[in-house]
C-alpha cells in the first residue's frame, strides 16, 4: 500500500487530498533523519523532537498549499532549519559569539544544500583524524580546547614556533579539502572561532 507513496507526485497529491496514510508515510520516512538534523543544531534531543513535530504539523495544516518541489527531503530540511532558527530566537538571548555562530550557519545553509554541507563537515573531520600525530594534537588543543599557542607549547613541551608550524600545516592540509569554507566548517564543528 505504501509503495505508491515512493513516487513524490503521488505522495504530494494524496497529502493535498488529506490522505492520512500518506501523512503517516511521510512521518515514518523522514522523522528520524529530521530529528538527527535538528539535534545537530540544538544539541538537545527533546528540543529537536519538538521542532520536528512542529514541522510535520505545519506540513499537515498547510498541505493544500504545498509548493511544487523536486526534493521533499530538502524541503523538510529547510523547514526544520527555519523552525530551529525561530526557536533559538524565542528561547535565548544571543551573545556576540552566538550571533556569529548563527551568521555562519545562515551563510553556510544558504550557500549549500544540507547533503553537501554534511559531506564537507565529514571531509574536514576525516582530515583532522588523518593529520600527523603532533600536528593533530596541537590543532585539537587550539580549536577544541581553546588553548593559546603559548599554552599549547607548554603543554606539549615544544617551542611556540613548532606549534605555529603544526597549526599552519594543519590548516593547509584541511584547506585542500574544502577550500575557503574551512573557517565556516571549523566553526560549525567546534562552535568557537579562532583566526584561520
Amino acid at each position: 500500500m505504501t509503495l505508491k507513496f515512493k513516487n513524490l507526485h503521488v505522495l504530494m497529491s494524496q497529502l493535498k487530498k488529506g490522505d492520512e496514510s500518506a501523512y503517516v508515510y511521510l512521518i515514518n520516512t523522514h522523522h528520524k533523519m529530521l530529528v538527527n538534523y535538528a539535534a545537530s543544531f540544538t544539541n538537545d534531543l527533546d528540543m529537536a523532537k519538538d521542532i520536528v513535530q512542529e514541522v510535520f504539523l505545519d506540513v499537515w495544516k498547510g498541505r493544500q498549499n504545498l509548493p511544487h518541489m523536486h526534493s521533499l527531503k530538502n524541503y523538510l530540511l529547510k523547514i526544520t532549519y527555519h523552525k530551529f532558527i525561530n526557536q533559538y530566537h524565542k528561547h535565548r538571548a544571543l551573545s556576540t559569539l552566538e550571533c556569529a555562530y548563527m551568521e555562519v550557519l545562515n551563510q553556510t545553509f544558504e550557500e549549500n544544500n544540507s547533503e553537501l554541507l554534511e559531506r564537507k563537515i565529514a571531509l574536514v573531520a576525516e582530515g583532522i583524524d588523518n593529520l600527523p600525530k603532533k600536528c593533530k594534537e596541537a590543532f585539537i588543543l587550539s580549536k577544541k580546547e581553546g588553548l593559546t599557542n603559548l599554552e599549547i607549547a607548554e603543554y606539549m613541551n615544544i617551542s611556540i614556533k613548532t606549534v605555529e608550524g603544526h597549526l599552519t600545516k594543519a590548516y593547509n592540509l584541511l584547506r585542500e579539502r574544502v577550500g575557503s569554507q574551512l573557517k565556516s566548517i571549523l566553526f560549525l564543528i567546534f562552535g568557537s572561532q579562532k583566526k584561520v
